[in-house]
This record gives structure tokens, C-alpha cells and sequence, in this order.
């Protein structure tokens, strides 16, 4: 018999005994689906938090001139600031930096005192103006309400367009977001179309964030800009697992812009936001070893009543045994035929296991309103774990069914 006809012998034997088959399968399935299920959760549940930290700016870092005076060890003296990141740094750095599909954006710090006017009404001079490029809304936490983004065309010409916070609108336009697309507004001696409008964000330590006026960085290099200018540059990566090897690429990106020989320190810093992230990852880490482990136990109880019901089907199969070996099956094709139905089982439970893990994945993120993933690497794991909790199982039993002697196998009852 080759291996072919075993495993198709061996699946017969299994169908024989389908009751037993079931309930020594479903013992291999309920681990599996507890292997897979929670592992997927947590795929899920961690990939879901990474999109929202993503858009609360955990996936990006921004980098500014080195402000802090650092006294050196060696002979006392201090380290210069380092300069402003000027307008052609910036747009360097934006034109070259290509890691992964992220996303660079350039902008630019007008007033803290602007007046917005439409009509008869206006604000108070404490409104934050700031200059912008296409991608600084994918890169910031600031989501629109109503309208649009600015494209690259009027960035790059610095049309007289603008996009307010919720604050102004709330002022100029009696909360009505819809209200205000399309009207012009008077910013300084300036006159500009309203494109968009932001979703309230809140305040924070920099001021409120809802009394912001955003215009294409152009015209705020036309109108504030000076030759000692900084211009703050913002890079998103596309994956925040990723952050580290991005900021290793902007180290190098940026000191080749800056012109700093190999001897020169760096006279810029990088921030980076994703500390959450990164005690996420740890935590999730710790969680799949723990999952795995309490698996391996379950598994491990399931392996022994594998084990346990192969010595029970010997027994009872001793005299079929005889009956294959008299007419020429050698001890080979009984331990592959044994071993073949322990394996089998093993894996028709894994097959239910996933399944049910799937499931459960799947409810998890529909809980939470995540996005579903498909497990790939926990299915292969589990197909993988099914196939040696098997061969260990099944092993024993199959080498001491081809010991057994023909003839006495013949003569039992």
C-alpha cells in the first residue's frame, strides 16, 4: 500500500467510528478556535486603535530646528541653534523623502492675532493663521465637516482660499458649516474663499485648535515670510509599526538637505508621538504568548485523549490488524495508516478550530466597527500546531499497532 491508499484507508476508519471522530476532533477544535480567535481579536482590535491613533497623529513625527543649548563634556563650550528650516529645506526634503507611501506635508506659522471678517461680523484678533500644503490634513488630526482639501494647483499658485475651524465658524456663520462654503472672507487686508470647514478638535497647550484659519503656504510666504522664516515639516507613514526605520530615513534625508558634514551633529530633532502605540505593541505581545501558552495546555489535554482513543481503536482493531499482515502488509503500512488517521483528525478539528476562530474574529470587529483581517498567519500556525499535536499522538499508538504479531493478532477476540 503506498501512502495515498493509507490516508484514503485511513479516512474509511475515521468515517467508521464517526461519533468518536467527532467528539476527539471537536476536543482539537475548541483550542484552535481559542488559538485563532483570540489571536485575531487581537490583530483586529490593536490594527483598529493603530487607524485611530493614526489619525490622532501617532504614526507621524514632525522635525524643528535644535533650539536647546547643550553644554558639551569635552571643553565646556555650547552647541549653537540650530537654524531655521528654510522654504527650499523644506521642499527638499518633501520632493525626495519616499519611504513606504507616506505622506509629507510642509507648513508654516503666520499670526496668532488675525482678525476674520464676513460682513458685519468679526472675531477677536486671537485667531491663529497658518499656512498649509495639500497633505497637511492627512498628516494632522483635523478632519473636514463640509468642502474640501486645497489641491496641489492652488498651493503651489497661492489662490486666495482658505479653510476655518469649527470656532469660526460658529462665529461667522451661526454654526452652519454648509453656510460658509463658498463665502469670502476678509483676513487681514486680504480677501479669500472659504473651501472647507473642520470638525471640532478642542483645545490643548497650543491654544484652541478650533480658532484656526488655514491658506495655502504660498500666499503665507508671500504675505509673512522672511528670509529667517522656519517652515515645519510633518512626515505620516503609512504604517506606524514602521515609525522607527521612517525616522532612520528622515535622519539621513534631512542631514543631506541641511549640508551637515559626517563629523557634524545633527541641528534638528525629531518628535515622535507613538509612545501609546508602541506600549500597545508590547502589551498585545505579551498577550499572544500568554494565548499561545494557555493553547498549548489545551492542546496538550486534547493530545492525550488522542492519544488515549488510537490505543482504545488498536485494541479493538487487533484482529483486522492480523488480517492486513497475513495478506501482506507490512509493519510500515500499519504504523502509516494509524499514524495517517491520528493526523487526520487532528487536522478536520484544526479546519472546525479556524473556522470558529474566524467567527469570533470577525464578531470582534464588527463590535467594535473595525475592520475585519484575515488571519493567514494564525491559519497556517494552526494547521501546522494540528499537524505535530498528531504525529505525536498518533505515534505511539501506530508503532505499537505494527509490533503487533500476526498470528496472535489473528487469534484476539
Amino acid at each position: 500500500m503506498n501512502l495515498g491508499e493509507n490516508i484514503v484507508e485511513a479516512f474509511y476508519s475515521v468515517k467508521a467510528n464517526i461519533l468518536r471522530s467527532i467528539l476527539t476532533l471537536l476536543i482539537i477544535a475548541v483550542g484552535i478556535a481559542c488559538l485563532v480567535g483570540i489571536l485575531t481579536a487581537i490583530d483586529t482590535i490593536l490594527y483598529s486603535m493603530s487607524n485611530n491613533f493614526n489619525r490622532l497623529g501617532a504614526n507621524s513625527f514632525s522635525i524643528y530646528p535644535k533650539s536647546e543649548n547643550i553644554q558639551s563634556n569635552r571643553n565646556g563650550r555650547r552647541n549653537k541653534r540650530g537654524k531655521a528650516i528654510s522654504f527650499k529645506e523644506a521642499m527638499e526634503y518633501s520632493e525626495k523623502y519616499n519611504f513606504g507611501g507616506s505622506r509629507v506635508s510642509v507648513d508654516m506659522y503666520c499670526t496668532g492675532s488675525a482678525t476674520i471678517k464676513y460682513g458685519d461680523e468679526k472675531t477677536n484678533p486671537t485667531v491663529r493663521l497658518v499656512g498649509v500644503d495639500e497633505n497637511y490634513f492627512y498628516v494632522s488630526s483635523y478632519e473636514l465637516s463640509e468642502g474640501r482639501n486645497f489641491n496641489r494647483t492652488e498651493v503651489q499658485s497661492g489662490s486666495q482660499r482658505a479653510i476655518i475651524g469649527k470656532e469660526i465658524v460658529n462665529l461667522l456663520f451661526d454654526d452652519d458649516p454648509k453656510k460658509a462654503i463658498g463665502k469670502i472672507i476678509n483676513i487681514g487686508n486680504g480677501k479669500f474663499k472659504v473651501i472647507g470647514t473642520l470638525e471640532q478638535k478642542g483645545s490643548s497647550t497650543g491654544g484652541g485648535n478650533d480658532r484656526r484659519v488655514f491658506i495655502p503656504i504660498m500666499n503665507a510666504k508671500r504675505l509673512y515670510g522672511h528670509s529667517r522664516k522656519n517652515y515645519n515639516i510633518t512626515t505620516a507613514v503609512k504604517d506606524a509599526t514602521k515609525i522607527n526605520d521612517a525616522v532612520s530615513a528622515s535622519i539621513g534625508l534631512m542631514r543631506n538637505v541641511r549640508s551637515l558634514k559626517a563629523v557634524d551633529e545633527n541641528d534638528f530633532v525629531i518628535r515622535k508621538s507613538d509612545g501609546i502605540l508602541e506600549q500597545l505593541k508590547d502589551m498585545t505581545t505579551e498577550l499572544r504568548l500568554i494565548t499561545i501558552a494557555i493553547v498549548c495546555m489545551t492542546l496538550l489535554g486534547a493530545a492525550i485523549g488522542l492519544m488515549n482513543i488510537m490505543l482504545v481503536t488498536v485494541t479493538e482493531r487487533t484482529k483486522e490488524i492480523g488480517v492486513r499482515k497475513a495478506l501482506g502488509a507490512t509493519s510500515n503500512n500499519i504504523m502509516t495508516q494509524f499514524l495517517s488517521e491520528a493526523v487526520i483528525i487532528c487536522q478536520l478539528g484544526g479546519f472546525v478550530g479556524i473556522v470558529l476562530g474566524i467567527i469570533v474574529g470577525f464578531g470582534v470587529a464588527a463590535g467594535i466597527k473595525g475592520e475585519f483581517i484575515i488571519p493567514w498567519q494564525w491559519m497556517i500556525l494552526a494547521m501546522i500546531v494540528c499537524l505535530i499535536v498528531g504525529v505525536i499522538s498518533g505515534l505511539y499508538p501506530a508503532m505499537k499497532a505494527a509490533k503487533l504479531d500476526p498470528i496472535e493478532s489473528l487469534r484476539h477476540e
